[in-house]
This record gives structure tokens, C-alpha cells and sequence, in this order.
């Protein structure tokens, strides 16, 4: 059976990017290359961009979930018999870039009913566009939990980086950052890569241009 992830050796648009270990990206099938194809679409309806989006995240967010630590765990079947699995451990979160990492925060939810979930805002400066901090809110214990960034479109990468500035400064570890992203453009993960190179990016496409309407698609604000 083949493996849902390849990493960054098998990662191909026109030329192959070595983007380094800590990136990795979902295999491409035809389901995934469809999902893609209608959210790139310009004809794709809302309500259909919002259930291919939402189909997509989850499949980012499960891979996203192969990323975190889990304990082996015995549990005994409705048979009697003992089983020997494995349970997450514990001390995990969600933090969404606002607006649209809010997307994917249901599909978070879906496969963890339980899961903390914090909110940066950033916005860009009208004048030199650097990107700031508008608002911040995280779980009091952050520094000691695996995070699950949540951004679904980085075209430059400087809002990824602000945020994974901003958990650093709530102590958060760099190793513990693990980015889940459904499109991404190659010069954002060069600058997210160099400038915290134990971060690690889970995305479903690597390509040149970005589908940057997303968000107003999705929350319906074209």
C-alpha cells in the first residue's frame, strides 16, 4: 500500500525543490488533483468550493495528525480480546491565522471534538506592507503543547512567518510547530523554511501561483 505522505525528494513542479526534511506533502491522487482543479476554477460555485475546500482540509488535517506523538495502548474488544493500538499523547492544540485558517478549523474539530483551538490575526501595513499583529489569543499552557498552525494559502510566507514569531514568543518550541496548508508557492516555504528550519510544513500543492482567492470564496466576501 502506498504511503499518503511523500517527502520533499518527490516533490515535482517542473523541477524538483529540496525543500529539506521538515517538509512533506500529501500524495497526489486524482482524488486530491481533483479537489485541486475545483478549487482553482474560477467558475466553481461557493457552495461547491466549501465542500471540495472542507474535503481537502480533512485530508490535510488527518496527515496533520500522523505528525504528532501517540503512546501504544492496549484495550480489550468487545470479544475479549486484547488489542494493542495506539492513543495520541496528550498535550496538542490548533491555532488559526485569521480569516481564512478559520476554514480549517472545523475539520480540525471533526477529527479531535475536544481540541484547543487559538486565533492570530495579522494584516498587512497599507503603507510598507509588513505584516503586524493585530490580535492574539492562545492557550494559557502553550509552550508545552504540539501546535497545528492552520493557514491554507501562503503565496509569500511572511504571515506564517509572524505567526510562528508570535508562538515563539509564547515560548512555544520550533520543532513542536507543524503548519498544515492546502497551497502553497515555493519562494513561501524557501522563506518560512530559513527562517525557522525546524518547523514543519504539511501542504497538498507546491506551484508557482497561489490560488489567493480563497478565503473570500469561502466566507463568501467577493
Amino acid at each position: 500500500m502506498e504511503p499518503d505522505l511523500i517527502q520533499n525528494s518527490h516533490v515535482h513542479h517542473n523541477n524538483i525543490e529540496d525543500f529539506g526534511p521538515k517538509f512533506k506533502k500529501l500524495r497526489i491522487t486524482d482524488n486530491v488533483r481533483e479537489l485541486q482543479t475545483v478549487l482553482r476554477d474560477k467558475s466553481t460555485s461557493r457552495g461547491d468550493f466549501i465542500f471540495f475546500a472542507d474535503r481537502l482540509i480533512r485530508l490535510v488535517v488527518e496527515e496533520g495528525l500522523n505528525q504528532l506523538p501517540y503512546r501504544t495502548s492496549k484495550v480489550t474488544t468487545p470479544t475479549g480480546q486484547v488489542y494493542d493500538g495506539l492513543r495520541y499523547e496528550k498535550g496538542n492544540c490548533g491555532v488559526s491565522i485569521m480569516r481564512s485558517g478559520e476554514a480549517m478549523e472545523q475539520g480540525l474539530r471533526d477529527c479531535c471534538r475536544s481540541i484547543r483551538i487559538g486565533k492570530i490575526l495579522i494584516q498587512s501595513d497599507e503603507d510598507t506592507h509588513e505584516a503586524k499583529i493585530v490580535y492574539a489569543k492562545l492557550p494559557p499552557d502553550i509552550a508545552d503543547r504540539k501546535v497545528l498552525l492552520m493557514y491554507p494559502i501562503m503565496s509569500t510566507g511572511n504571515t506564517v512567518v509572524k505567526a510562528c514569531t508570535i508562538l515563539k514568543d509564547h515560548k512555544v518550541r520550533e520543532e513542536n510547530i507543524i503548519l498544515l496548508n492546502l497551497f502553497t508557492t515555493p519562494q513561501a516555504v524557501h522563506l518560512v523554511l530559513n527562517k525557522f528550519p525546524e518547523v514543519t510544513i504539511l501542504t497538498s500543492e507546491v506551484h508557482p501561483v497561489a490560488p489567493n482567492h480563497f478565503g473570500q470564496k469561502y466566507f463568501g466576501t467577493e
